[in-house]
């Protein structure tokens, strides 16, 4: 049975009177929902107590979305949560994760990439969840744990794989690596190797859509920009910083916090004085939501909602996926911190077959459907291997390409060669 999930923030006026107010229940059960995120702003007066005594009155942010309905949508009439169509697209979203890290940890071991890898498995329900439902236009952030972010945005598993390879047919042709995947064409913005340095990058990037569509007057600019970043990122200051400011500019972004409850080998229940992030969105004045981030379902209604409001102009969200990794936090990483008792118990609640056995008990597909997806997602994961393994290494040439804002201005001279490579640079006697 869902229960609503609402948190109540309260700032007191000392002068005026205390009041109770509603509690909440510590981690709920929770549902995704179509129902709308409710945020109610500061009120000039409550109950008589107003601020002609000059000092401010109580603020209530309040955030109610667990009531589970019916979509708005051709499948409402069936109380069904997806299509066959948008199912069979998120299931092989998902796959095309899971089997891609697989093999990047195969290819890892075998010495073809190098530094540090950070894999996602158990967590594509929330990539697939959020991204599937944007356009092309609107914008991502990942963080260190970016590969399956860059496929769910439409970057072929080719240049990813590529990537990872270090060769020139990757997406930021072998100089970005595991954690800084980038695409332009489809606007990722990049993996960030270190935690919270994505967010004011999105937070930029939504004030971007904004500014297009209030002061240039592109009024078809409804771009949304999603910033995702795990738990331990949020004890940091740029994400306080960013939420304030989106609030405070109501900026068309929502923040997506991939909670794995673990921060490297640090539990998020010992590092965190509350250890529901979710609360922190009222307290900035935007909605908080939390959800199963084991589900794709519930994720994906979620989202649909703070993506929709973020689209309308109404301003950022704050949504706090629940979820677990089901490997190391790195491929250096032995993982022998967390239980395994832990471990097995969420590796019963697999996002891919929650999926899966909830389209196959609605008749939504058969298991000949799914072999053929698994079957056609084997084959696009093998092929990235063999084009990225024949794909050809950066030239020298290429080392200090993208490095300086003017490539004419430092590293490279005007007879276009490397300042680097005149004898007289590293003298001290070249002319800059």
């Amino acid at each position: 049975m869902a229960t609503a999930f609402s948190s109540i923030g309260v700032i007191q006026n000392p002068h005026c009177e205390s009041r109770s107010v509603p509690s909440r229940k510590l981690y709920s059960a929770v549902l995704g929902s179509t129902q709308k995120f409710r945020f109610n702003p500061p009120s000039r007066s409550i109950s008589g107590c107003s601020e002609t005594l000059g000092k401010p009155s109580p603020i209530y942010a309040i955030s109610e979305v667990f009531k589970e309905k019916k979509r708005k949508s051709a499948s409402s009439s069936s109380g069904l949560l997806i299509t066959k169509e948008e199912g069979l697209e998120v299931y092989e979203d998902m796959v095309l994760g899971r089997c891609f890290e697989d093999m990047c940890a195969q290819m890892y071991y075998r010495g073809k990439m190098f530094g540090f890898v950070h894999l996602y498995n158990g967590q594509e329900a929330v990539s697939t969840g959020f991204i599937k439902l944007l356009k092309k236009e609107d914008c991502v952030v990942s963080t260190y744990r970016d590969h399956v972010h860059a496929l769910s945005k439409g970057i072929p598993a080719r240049e990813v794989m590529s990537e990872l390879f270090g060769k020139t047919t990757g997406c930021c042709r072998g100089q970005g690596g595991s954690m800084h995947m980038f695409s332009k064409e489809h606007n990722l913005i990049g993996g960030f190797a270190f935690i919270g340095e994505g967010i004011p990058v999105a937070t930029g990037a939504a004030f971007t859509s904004k500014y297009r569509r209030e002061a240039l007057n592109e009024t078809d600019c409804d771009h949304v920009t999603l910033a995702f970043f795990g738990d331990g990122t949020c004890n940091n200051g740029q994400f306080y910083e960013c939420l304030n400011m989106a609030a405070l500019w109501k900026l068309p972004i929502v923040f997506v916090v991939e909670n794995n409850l673990w921060a490297i080998g640090m539990s998020h229940l010992r590092s965190t004085s509350d250890p529901e992030i979710w609360k922190k969105g009222p307290a900035f004045g935007m909605p908080g939501v939390h959800v199963d981030g084991m589900d794709v379902l519930k994720v994906r209604e979620v989202a649909k909602e703070a993506i929709g409001r973020a689209r309308r102009g109404e301003g950022p969200t704050l949504v706090e996926c629940e979820t677990y990794r089901f490997r190391g936090h790195s491929l250096a990483d032995p993982d022998e911190l967390r239980d395994p008792a832990e471990k097995a118990r969420y590796a019963a609640r697999d996002p891919i077959a929650t999926l899966k056995k909830y389209m196959i008990d609605n008749n939504l597909a058969n298991e000949v459907e799914f072999k053929a997806i698994d079957k056609k997602i084997d084959e696009i994961v093998e092929d990235s291997v063999e084009f990225a393994d024949g794909s050809p290494q950066p030239s020298r040439s290429q080392l200090l390409e993208n490095v300086f804002a003017d490539p004419k201005g430092f590293g490279i001279g005007p007879d276009g060669r490397y300042r680097c490579e005149d004898p007289k640079f590293t003298e001290g006697t070249a002319h800059v």
